[in-house]
């Protein structure tokens, strides 16, 4: 990350907050909905992130997966999120399906237990059920 601009500088500052979260949601196939997530799930971004997933637990689909390939850090703010979501689809009779490529991800998930309340994929062909 760039240093900050001197004062008196015409430089611009860094940015503070760092890379932001993207998020997309599509539905790739009838009865079924993926939030995609890109970026750093901290802090700062799990504001963005929870709204995400509120929108993706508000979809009265039976497939609900969060493709979390893209995301680079996953702090404890974003296992909160994804811990009410997995509760939220236990309500309705679902499971709520995530794609876990990276140790980034993983490592949170597997370290505190929370990976039990997943069903967890490799990619997001055989999370949406499209090998089928």
């Amino acid at each position: 990350m760039p240093d900050p601009a001197q004062p008196g500088s015409n430089a611009p500052a860094a940015d503070p907050v760092g890379e932001f979260l993207g998020t997309v949601i599509t539905r790739s196939r009838p009865g079924t909905v993926v939030l995609e997530v890109q970026g750093e799930v901290d802090t700062l971004t799990a504001p963005q992130f929870s709204a995400a997933v509120d929108e993706l637990m508000n979809d009265r689909t039976s497939r609900l997966v969060v493709d979390l390939s893209g995301v680079t850090f996953l702090a404890s703010s974003g296992l909160a999120v994804l811990i009410q979501a997995a509760h939220r689809a236990e309500e309705r009779g679902a499971r709520l399906r995530l794609v876990v490529t990276t140790r980034a991800v993983r490592r949170p998930l597997e370290v505190t237990g929370t990976d039990q309340l997943f069903d967890m994929y490799a990619d997001a062909r055989h999370a949406t059920g499209d090998d089928d």
